[in-house]
């Protein structure tokens, strides 16, 4: 078995010669990246997308771990922009799996001849403003450079994996890899002797798999999280019908919940309804599908201490009766944070997946791991010997895809120096001293289901770009007074959350990167309807909050 660090690149055969001159660069094509290079094209831009990757996809391209899934809704996940689409794509289960939620990304690029306008295997690596002539100068690894009025960043939220700060990473001799850098070829870990480290949501579903095949499977949790069932399903030929017909209606709904889920939050508070009513609302949740136990809880679930500390209790029960062992429970129970205070990781059979003898868990809470040897890990009180290792953890959230790109605004001003303190934008699409820089699902945007913000933020763009070129305008920034009202406005929502008193990435904290101790408001924790209000807001009044030039 060979060592396997990253995704091997391979040159497009498609990519024929390229044009050094662009009105806009798309940096990535995942979800966002392919809507953009669409919506442009349509209003007659001359649009480049750069992607790292051999094929489209973005998270759904290169996070092929085993058990990769959705956690919306596939019906609710993908685009909405094309009727004939949405008549033609059938959806095989109810949260689909990464193999065909890439042929999904596919086939839209097929579709509408995208791959074309798409430069494959080529990773950014600096974008800087040229003050002179109102333009990005773009460069890649390969020591290529483009130009283009407008920078477009498409480079996703979790999209820049993080390896723990282990001694002897590299000494293991055996099979190791990154859940987010996970080989197209894949990794034998049939009848071998596995180790999983990272019980976040990409931990929670390769455990799931890979607990079936494997010789042994030993789990190292650092801290655990509260996960629910997702009670997966195929979807029949009829039901898929009735999704179709039912799409127009589907889409209004999501623009319409806090954070664009199928789910809606209940009106009630956890103490206008009596016990018997609460343990039976609690049920009902724990037995539905997807998120509705996270996002169509009761209203002050998420903010009231109390009432959140009956819901953890609630699911920290159903943990006990499915763990056969009381000890192996009790570490499998999140002690420090509330429930639904992080994104909720979903499961099928997860917590039964401890009771099988070949399976151990290991809390480096506990009992540390000190180094990788070269045939396994070694942690404070025992050695383990392992074919496979698997580092599920996770990611250098929302700004890290950002921060692996020399990104210079006017005056070469660094964007990763501008965001030391924590990331400031204008509606998460734009930053004061970057003209003509736009970003999707940047720092503090709405996020939640995010396709729909994606499409949101897609559309608000390419309308702004039409806008300017109508009105023969070359330059477009964000007022640093604009920045400071939107970050106000963003830090005041944050307030009330019982979220942004937990250390997790959605707020700015990650221990294996340098800077990322200290909690920041990285996202935006209103409504969407909020969200696009102030967006339209802004359009509507012909964008007159920003400087045009």
């Amino acid at each position: 078995m060979t060592k396997m660090t990253s995704h091997g690149r391979t040159m497009n055969k498609k990519n024929g010669p390229l044009d050094k001159k662009y009105d806009a660069i798309v940096i990535g094509a995942g979800m966002s990246g392919l809507y953009q290079l669409y919506k442009l094209r349509s209003l007659g831009f001359k649009v480049l997308v750069i992607e790292a990757g051999s094929g489209v996809g973005g998270t759904w391209y290169w996070n092929r771990y085993p058990g990769a899934r959705f956690d919306s809704e596939s019906y609710s996940y993908g685009y909405s922009f094309s009727k004939e689409l949405l008549e033609e794509w059938d959806w095989k289960e109810h949260f689909s799996g990464q193999p065909e939620v890439e042929k999904y990304c596919n086939y839209v690029a097929d579709k509408f001849d995208l791959k074309k306008d798409i430069y494959f295997s080529s990773r950014v690596s600096f974008a800087h403003y040229e003050k002179s002539n109102n333009s990005w100068s773009v460069g890649t690894e390969k020591g290529e450079q483009f130009s283009a009025q407008f920078l477009i960043t498409a480079i996703g939220l979790l999209s820049t994996p993080t390896m723990p700060k282990f001694d002897g990473v590299k000494d293991f001799e055996g099979a190791w890899c990154h859940t987010g850098l996970w080989p197209k070829e894949g990794i034998d870990y049939h009848n071998k002797k596995v180790a999983v480290i990272g019980t976040g949501a990409s931990g929670v579903q390769a455990i799931q798999d890979i607990s079936k095949t494997a010789k042994s499977l030993t789990v190292f949790q650092r801290r655990p999280n509260w996960c629910t069932p997702l009670h997966n399903g195929p979807i029949s030929k009829k039901e898929m019908e009735n999704i179709k017909a039912g799409y127009p209606e589907l889409f209004e709904h999501c623009k319409k919940t806090a954070a664009c889920f199928i789910h809606t939050i209940d009106s009630r508070g956890t103490f206008e309804v009596s016990e018997e009513e609460r343990l039976a609302f609690y049920e009902s949740l724990y037995a539905g599908q997807g998120f509705g136990i996270w996002q169509g809880n009761f209203r002050d679930m998420l903010t009231d201490e109390r009432a959140n500390k009956l819901m953890s209790d609630f699911v920290a029960q159903k943990i006990r009766e499915r763990v056969n062992d009381p000890a192996t429970a009790e570490m499998l129970i999140p002690k420090d944070h509330g429930f639904g205070t992080r994104r909720v990781p979903q499961e099928t059979f997860y917590y039964e997946v401890y009771n099988q003898p070949h399976v151990k868990l290991i809390s480096m809470l506990d009992d540390p791991i000190q180094k990788i040897t070269k045939d396994g890990i070694k942690t404070h009180s025992s050695e383990f010997q392992f074919d496979v290792i698997i580092y599920a953890t996770g990611f250098d959230a929302v700004t890290g895809a950002f921060n692996r790109i020399d990104i210079r605004g006017e005056n070469d001003i660094p964007l990763k120096s501008k965001w030391t303190k924590g990331p400031r934008t204008f509606l998460g699409m734009m930053v004061d001293d970057f003209p003509n820089m736009f970003m999707i699902l940047g720092p503090h945007a709405a996020l939640g289901n995010n396709p729909r913000s994606i499409e949101h933020n897609v559309e608000w763009i390419s309308d702004f770009m039409d806008y300017m070129r109508t009105n023969n305008l070359t330059r477009a920034e964000s007022p640093l007074s604009a920045v400071d009202e939107w970050h106000e406005l963003v830090s005041g929502k944050a307030e009330t959350l019982l979220g942004n008193e937990v250390d997790s990435w959605m707020t700015g904290i990650n221990l294996n990167v340098e800077g990322k101790q200290t909690r920041t408001i990285v996202r935006y924790t209103g409504t969407a309807p909020e969200y696009r209000a102030r967006c339209d807001d802004v359009a509507q009044n012909n964008f007159e909050e920003l400087r045009l030039l």
